[in-house]
């Protein structure tokens, strides 16, 4: 039910070998009516929403996310990032929780309804094959990237994932305790994704909520109990990508800093367009050939962390 094509800045579907290095390209975002395959709540306000859109789940990647028109009364999108995809059966899910009338409108869908989907848009995250532990921090909003990027990586040899999960709401997946937990981490921290546990995948949790099983702090400070567990012969090997809000992301690039590893940040930010005809998400970055205005929606979302947070300066300046 394709209606159109709406030019932006592209992606791959391949990781480049490092983020830096990597160009934008020119390509497609397409702009689709997506059947509502399903829709679930979960506790604390949160939904899983699983739609139709078989362009977008052939071509998203982890970082990567979709402009969903909530209801034809709202004129703005919402901008969700993606949490899964299936480009065999042709469709894309997504983590939400509704926050203002917009994404209120889009919790009352039913399956047999559709939504208009612009995406996919951006650019995800370029992981570098030199360095093949990765370790990926999501909080709150930062989530579903990572549960793309564990999904992705399952089956992929050249790299190993750990996740660092945080929220102040209860996890919308099943929790499990594993067989066996790595040295340094609090006995708080005792909860792991069932979901990435059968994939393979370790994953450690935090919550400022008292949630049971999670390490009561930030998730950066979890990270953080695990990586100075961590032998320094093994940080050439290591590199960190991190999704969340914007404190969380200083916080990654700063634990980053310290441990001397590279780091690329997913921003979120509020925006109108999606494709960077507006420019209403521009942010300072601070790339090597100066400082410059970048739109999170196509010159990210995913950015270099030492060019957002550059050692020495704070939070990024806004247009």
């Amino acid at each position: 039910m394709a209606r159109g094509r709406v030019p932006g800045w592209g992606h791959t579907l391949t990781m480049r070998s490092s983020y830096a290095t990597a160009a934008p390209q020119r390509a497609s975002i397409s702009l689709v009516d997506a059947e509502v395959i399903s829709q679930h709540a979960h506790p604390g306000q949160q939904y899983i929403l699983r739609v139709h859109a078989p362009r977008c789940a052939r071509d998203a990647e982890p970082g990567s996310f979709a402009h969903i028109a909530c209801d034809p009364a709202i004129g703005m999108r919402r901008p969700l990032s993606i949490m899964r995809r299936n480009a065999a059966e042709g469709w894309v899910e997504f983590l939400y929780k509704p926050v203002g009338a917009g994404l209120l409108h889009l919790a009352r869908h039913v399956p047999g309804d559709t939504v208009s989907l612009l995406g996919p848009i951006g650019r995800g995250f370029r992981l570098d094959p030199r360095r093949p532990r990765v370790i990926a921090l999501g909080g709150g909003v930062g989530i579903p990237p990572m549960i793309f990027l564990a999904e992705e990586l399952r089956d992929d040899t050249r790299f190993e994932l750990t996740v660092f999960m945080g929220s102040e709401l209860p996890f919308p997946f099943e929790l499990v305790t594993p067989d066996r937990r790595p040295g340094g981490l609090p006995d708080s921290a005792s909860g792991s994704l069932a979901l990435l546990e059968d994939w393979g995948v370790p994953s450690h949790l935090a919550s400022q909520a008292a949630l049971p099983d999670c390490y009561p702090g930030y998730v950066t400070e979890l990270a953080r109990c695990w990586l100075a567990a961590c032998p320094r012969s093994d940080r050439a090997r290591l590199q960190v990508v991190s999704c969340g809000p914007l404190p969380m992301l200083e916080a990654s690039a700063r634990l980053a800093e310290d441990y001397e590893l590279p780091c690329q940040v997913s921003m979120e930010e509020y925006m109108a367009c999606g494709v960077g005809g507006c420019a209403g998400c521009t942010v300072l970055v601070h790339e090597p050939e100066g400082p410059a205005m970048r739109r999170v929606c196509v010159d990210g979302p995913v950015f270099d962390a030492t060019w957002v947070f550059p050692p020495g300066l704070s939070a990024p300046a806004r247009a």
